[in-house]
């Protein structure tokens, strides 16, 4: 693997950058802006940026739709905009809340929109003609993001009610809660495989959770500032973050340590997102730069991190298991420790031009190099002192433990086995579904006595009346 390099800067935002995108086809970059503008870059140097001016006020999301022919952005204004990314400029607006627009994303389909916003509601739309469908009302703070699962069955939201929660696209319940009891998050996303979540908090940690056990899986204590943004690498094996201490990290799920430390942007990171295949990033930040970095995560690379997680799992003690069932990765806390805080190299980009010609990242290392400046000694040893990592590897997706199961002896056959996983799954969902209904009825039977105390009070108050 090699490292990530800095491919192209661009400049022409005039207040911090807030929410950056990337099309399919690599061809354009969008990004939102406090200065109310939405632009598009052209990947081609001989094509000029398109400014796009339309919100009244800070744009805080946008995103490209899956086929890359459209641009959603959602903004301070309390609206939402759908952008032809062409020259042309094209766009139709919506009145999507009664506060700030925080959040904007498609489903996998292209069909829908999520939106969330400080008026405490994440509200889904079609995509033609803006048609509101329905509303999910349970947090009690503003609603900082909402995201669909990649399966477009789930909904994931964050609110400054420090809770996460996860919502059932069918019936508009929400059918768990996550407590971030030390802040809040201020971005959530599903992993590829849709069966865990990501989030970048105001605590500085980065957690991962599983969605179906509701256990923590991961919990990284990498960064010294607030976490704004982070994306998954579309193989999974990758978590990029990025912060207010002016890095972004890259997290290597399937060891459970830090990998890599980015510097480039001067002041806090705002916003980072992957590629739709991974071979690029793009970051934003409080600078009003842009900034395009190439992975270089080969594919080589890719399916080493499948081996590397046999290996991870056949290095811990566990109970056995059958062939299909998901591994046991609680690992010993101190070797994941002694991994996560090895010191990472750094390079401080000053200068973005600078920052291009240079080596802008470095893999973690156990040995620092005496050629290195003085500002990368205290940013390492500051870095190694703080990062803490409890974790476990992530579920495997159901590709991975079928090769599994059919290279193991007897056991469950992997069909079955994913079968009635699936039909727990589903009985689980079922449950909280009656719980909630049980809740529910329990409220109605409280209010309807309730309405008839007061009548029949009332018609004693009457008939007392009458009386006298």
């Amino acid at each position: 693997m090699s490292d990530p390099t800095l491919e192209r800067h661009f400049k022409g935002h005039r207040e911090t950058v807030t929410s950056v995108d990337l099309s399919c086809n690599m061809k354009q970059i969008a990004t939102g802006s406090m200065d109310s503008c939405v632009m598009i870059w052209n990947m081609k140097p001989q094509m000029r940026a398109y400014r796009f001016d339309g919100h009244k006020d800070a744009v805080m999301s946008i995103q490209f739709s899956p086929s890359g022919h459209l641009v959603a952005s959602a903004s301070r204004d309390k609206t939402v905009r759908l952008w032809v990314p062409s020259m042309k400029a094209e766009s139709t607006a919506f009145r999507a809340h009664t506060a700030t627009v925080r959040s904007v994303n498609f489903s996998g389909d292209g069909q829908t929109l999520v939106t969330a916003s400080d008026d405490k509601t994440i509200k889904v739309w079609t995509v033609h003609r803006q048609k509101f469908l329905f509303s999910l009302n349970q947090h009690i703070n503003w609603v900082r993001c909402a995201k669909f699962s990649p399966d477009d069955r789930l909904i994931v939201s964050s609110s400054d009610d420090k809770t996460i929660k996860l919502w059932d696209k069918n019936s508009r319940e929400c059918i768990h809660s996550f407590y971030e009891h030390a802040g809040y998050a201020n971005q959530v996303e599903f992993h590829p495989s849709g069966t865990c979540i990501a989030a970048a908090s105001t605590d500085n940690s980065v957690k991962v959770w599983d969605i179906r056990s509701h256990k923590m899986l991961q919990h990284y204590q990498v960064h010294s500032g607030v976490v704004n943004s982070l994306s998954f690498h579309p193989d999974g094996n990758f978590l990029i973050t990025a912060a207010n201490d002016s890095t972004m990290k890259i997290l290597d799920l399937v060891e459970g340590k830090l990998l890599y430390t980015l510097h480039g942007h001067q002041g806090p990171v705002t916003c980072v997102a992957f590629s739709r295949t991974g071979e690029y990033f793009a970051s934003g930040g409080s600078d009003e730069q842009v900034m395009v970095w190439k992975s270089n995560f080969d594919c080589a690379e890719c399916s080493d991190g499948v081996r590397l997680q046999h290996k991870t799992t056949s290095s811990i003690k566990t109970p056995p298991t059958s062939s299909t069932s998901q591994p046991n990765f609680d690992s010993q806390p101190s070797a994941l420790l002694s991994q996560a805080s090895e010191p990472s190299e750094h390079l401080n980009g000053h200068d973005s031009h600078a920052a291009a010609h240079a080596q802008s990242s470095t893999r973690s290392s156990s040995h620092s190099r005496a050629t290195h400046s003085h500002s990368y000694r205290q940013s390492s040893s500051a870095s190694s002192s703080t990062q803490q990592t409890q974790s476990k590897a992530l579920p495997q997706d159901p590709q991975r433990v079928q090769a599994q199961s059919q290279a193991s002896d007897g056991g469950v056959p992997a069909g079955l086995a994913s079968t009635l996983e699936h039909i727990i799954g589903q009985l689980d969902i079922l449950t909280q579904t009656v719980s909630i209904l049980e809740q529910r009825l329990t409220l109605t039977e409280d209010k309807l006595k309730e309405c008839l105390e007061n009548q029949m009070e009332i018609g004693l108050h009457l008939q007392r009346r009458e009386e006298a």
